[in-house]
């Protein structure tokens, strides 16, 4: 811990360092300098004290949400700034090198720097700036409903246009605004769907996260074929040090009963069959399986008695429990939600046209729908929000499916 607090300082003050060049290039003004070393030096020493005061007994609050976003805030802007002026550095180096050897008569090995390329790093900065400030303000509660149509040649008649609202990862812990979860379960409710599913990670950590929140999530009303959910990672509480693994079990059961306290039908490996008129469908429910996470879900044990020609809705948290063992299943799995990605809650999305986030490096299916020989997935951004208090470009989600029977996708 102590040599990950140094390295941190250490990365973080050579970012200062780069940073202060670009300011001191453009700003004259002493007193001006000193305050921003003043404030710069404070705001760092309060970040690395806060991350020394972390206790892993606890997990994560808003006091660390709070210090990871002034994190954000302050370095990213830096760290382009940062880019901007050590660009500079090897063009001066460069030249300098050449003119040295050409033996010219410059005075200086270094020449000094441009006040074009500083007031440039300090545009491109105030980018992310500005984007972080938002999303930490707006964008985490700037809930956004994305309906999406999909085709199914073998979907049974009476299940052409029946309609799912989906809603993944709420993180209740980490909310601090109830008129606008309210205002999220208002949007919900208006969607009139047929079914509601629920694809995991209700808390952070502590099952106590969701008590101030259970009559406000017990306000999405009942749907006519049901309201059903699975887990996430992070409802079995792994991401803490427990006093007692007695503890730690009680709190997953705590967790699960929350489920079933805002009226929705918990999955734990097994599956319904959801009947409409003479036709009807299997939802399945795992545990959560991740490629690098938490392993229970047991897609052979939830989806038992069920024939390759049953169509098959599956829940399950993480997205690359598709890519690893569902898209090529024997039993055909027609289509997936899922959530756990949140677009890493930062990105660029324009709509039909273009996606990017980091995210996409991690998982091959990390937002939206994707498809391979047929077979779906739809992975939703989230509801919620964790470590970083915000969202830039990857907006807080509540998907609406609609399943068609036909053959093309739109």
């Amino acid at each position: 811990m102590v040599f990950r607090i140094l390295f941190l300082f250490l990365f973080l003050l050579i970012v200062e360092l780069y940073s202060f060049q670009a300011v001191k290039t453009l700003v004259k003004i002493k007193w001006v300098l000193i305050s921003y070393q003043i404030i710069s030096a404070l705001i760092l020493v309060y970040i690395l004290y806060s991350f020394t005061k972390f206790d892993r007994s606890i997990g994560q609050t808003h006091q660390t949400m709070l210090t990871m976003g002034l994190l954000l805030l302050m370095y990213v802007p830096k760290l382009v700034l940062m880019v901007a002026m050590f660009g500079e550095d090897v063009f001066r180096l460069s030249t300098g090198t050449v003119n040295y050897f050409r033996d010219t008569e410059n005075e200086e090995f270094l020449n000094s720097r441009r006040k074009f390329v500083s007031q440039i790093g300090l545009g491109l900065a105030a980018v992310p700036l500005l984007s972080l400030i938002y999303g930490i303000t707006v964008g985490k509660y700037n809930y956004k409903v994305i309906k999406q149509r999909i085709f199914y040649s073998d979907l049974p008649e009476a299940f052409d246009g029946f309609t799912i609202t989906q809603i993944s990862d709420v993180h209740s812990g980490s909310f601090d605004d109830p008129e606008k979860i309210s205002y999220a379960i208002d949007l919900i409710n208006e969607q009139n769907s047929d079914m509601i599913l629920f694809t995991g990670d209700i808390v952070n950590t502590h099952a106590t996260e969701m008590l101030p929140w259970i009559e406000t999530f017990k306000k999405i009303k009942e749907h006519p074929y049901g309201k059903f959910s699975v887990l996430g990672n992070h409802d079995y509480g792994e991401y803490v040090t427990w006093p007692s693994e007695t503890q730690k079990t009680e709190n997953f059961e705590d967790i699960k009963k929350l489920y079933n306290q805002i009226d929705f039908q918990l999955l734990l490996n097994e599956h319904r069959y959801i009947e409409k008129g003479n036709d009807k469908i299997a939802l399945v429910g795992v545990e959560n399986w991740g490629h690098n996470f938490k392993k229970a879900g047991d897609i052979n044990k939830a989806s038992k008695g069920l024939a390759t020609e049953d169509f098959k809705i599956l829940m399950s948290h993480d997205p690359s429990h598709w890519e690893y063992e569902i898209k090529n299943h024997e039993k055909n799995f027609h289509l997936t939600l899922s959530g756990h990605t949140h677009g890493m809650q930062f990105g660029i999305e324009i709509p039909g046209y273009f996606k990017w986030s980091l995210a996409q490096y991690v998982y091959a299916q990390w937002a939206g729908l994707y498809e391979n020989l047929g077979r779906y997935v739809y992975v939703n951004r989230g509801f919620g929000f964790h470590a970083y208090p915000g969202r830039v470009g990857i907006m807080p989600e509540i998907t609406v499916i609609e399943l068609k029977k036909g053959d093309k996708v739109a």
